[in-house]
């Protein structure tokens, strides 16, 4: 969808259209337009009205300061983590260790990318923290007072935020990984210990021929995730 084609989409259509790209291309992006963005997203609810959410944006030079930071940790293997908080549950159980396993495969089918090549996937992996690509990167951050409804707020921040890029034709992909290296990332952005990264939000125009782009991503039926009660009395 190109940019200048904005303002045109329905809720329904932003939702549908939505999709964590990963793979942008090198084309900038206006930051007149993401403070309209943002802006718009600041009407997104929270208990309260708390407003927990903080967010700190990063092109260009610093950008790639991060990047650079974070690969230097990756480079040390598992000492390098970092871990902000458990991305996933320990112990993780069926259906919803089925669903990670499966979305896995297929971005990587989609790419060529046999079970086998570990090395592939390997590589595959790192390019999370390149962004994709993508020349804008937002990092989401709160207060380490705030708890799991505060956090709930961020998401619904977070959401009104992707919805309103793809009504402006860009793309974006929510990385929880960031939160990996964390300390690293922290201290890159200059943010104190009172702040806890939640993850990163990478922002640009989707390369829309790249195949890791294209593949359908699948979603549960009703069926296993609403219970509808009292709608037959």
């Amino acid at each position: 969808m190109p940019a200048t084609d904005t303002l045109s989409l329905s809720a329904s259509e932003a939702l549908a259209r939505r999709r964590s790209v990963r793979a942008f291309t090198d084309r900038p992006v206006d930051p007149a337009l993401l403070a309209r963005i943002f802006e718009s997203a600041q009407r997104a609810p929270s208990g309260g009205n708390l407003q927990p959410w903080q967010a700190t944006v990063v092109t260009g030079k610093r950008w790639q300061a991060v990047q650079d930071a974070v690969a230097a940790r990756i480079a040390m293997g598992r000492e390098g983590f970092q871990p902000e908080y458990d991305i996933y549950p320990r112990g993780l159980t069926d259906p919803w260790d089925s669903r990670r396993f499966g979305v896995g495969e297929a971005l990587y089918a989609s790419l060529g990318i046999a079970r086998e090549d570990k090395a592939g996937r390997i590589a595959q992996f790192q390019q999370n923290y390149r962004g994709f690509g993508a020349p804008v990167m937002v990092f989401l951050h709160c207060s380490r007072i705030m708890g799991p409804p505060q956090w709930a707020d961020m998401g619904m921040w977070l959401q009104s935020v992707m919805l309103l890029l793809v009504e402006h034709g860009l793309a974006s992909c929510p990385q929880e990984c960031w939160a990996m290296y964390g300390a690293t990332v922290r201290a890159e952005l200059g943010l104190d210990d009172g702040q806890i990264l939640f993850c990163g939000l990478a922002i640009g125009h989707a390369d829309e021929e790249a195949p890791v782009n294209r593949w359908p991503v699948p979603r549960v039926g009703l069926d296993e995730v609403i219970d509808w009660q009292g709608f037959d009395a």
